[in-house]
């Protein structure tokens, strides 16, 4: 890292940490413009340490994630008012599966007060959550525990998902790009959220505006596929013409 400014050393500590960095904040605590901070990000990004967001960069890459603690921290409050509106879209004594993701974790917190459901999931985090819901009846798939964030994965938790055709599927993905693919990282993982969604009769798909900014390797599937999208900015104009041609319901939910 000889090549690195001392700065630049110091961004690259604070987006590993935190998962995100802010060009505004970091202009500020090193006293320096927001255009060389710019400079600093894109130097970074193009020896692919960071990527570039609208505002400042995360860590990752298009082949690898962010960790899942730094995921937890990235857009906390866009996160918990897209749990919200998507809870408030899924009524009481309906089945539902919740697959791996940190903006489906929050769905399942403004799910604990329903009634009358069944919910199965291959997210441990999502079931820790929801355990004491009186209301809820739980079940979780078998197969490979992730250690990285509590996701199930493998060939038993697809063969598990096909047992079912649940009402609702809430699930989430890295990356969207603008003509709709989906896209994730773990193939293992997508296999799982394929099966979700050929066992769901309405498919809610949770996803801040970040994920309209990142990349990643594996089709999950495409919009289309999609009944309803929850997030909390308006769409570009290219995609939010695609939900409308495919009857996709878009949910706007403002942290």
């Amino acid at each position: 890292m000889e090549s690195f400014t001392y700065r630049q050393r110091q961004i690259l500590a604070i987006a590993k940490e935190t998962g995100r960095v802010d060009v505004d904040q970091l202009s500020t605590r090193f006293e320096v413009s927001p255009q060389t901070i710019r400079k600093d990000l894109n130097d970074l990004c193009d020896r692919q340490l960071l990527q570039r967001i609208h505002g400042g960069a995360i860590v990752g890459s298009g082949i690898e994630n962010v960790s899942y603690e730094a995921r937890r921290i990235l857009a906390p409050e866009a996160k918990q008012a897209i749990g919200l509106r998507a809870a408030q879209l899924i009524p009481n004594n309906c089945s539902l599966i919740i697959n791996i993701g940190t903006t489906t974790e929050q769905v399942a917190h403004a799910l604990k007060s329903h009634r009358g459901m069944m919910v199965i999931s291959n997210n441990i985090n999502a079931i820790e959550i929801l355990k004491h819901s009186d209301g809820i009846e739980l079940i979780i798939t078998g197969g490979l525990v992730r250690r990285s964030d509590g996701g199930i994965v493998g060939d038993a938790a697809v063969d598990f998902i096909n047992q079912f055709k649940a009402d609702y599927a809430v699930i989430g993905v890295s990356a969207i790009e603008e003509e709709g693919s989906l896209l994730d990282y773990d193939m293992r993982e997508v296999r799982v959220a394929k099966a979700i969604i050929a066992n769901a009769r309405h498919v809610i798909l949770v996803a801040d505006q970040m994920k309209l900014s990142r990349t990643a390797t594996v089709r999950l599937g495409h919009i289309s596929q999609v009944n309803t999208l929850v997030t909390d900015e308006p769409l570009p104009p290219r995609l939010r013409k695609i939900c409308q041609e495919h009857e996709v319901a878009v949910e706007l939910a403002s942290p």
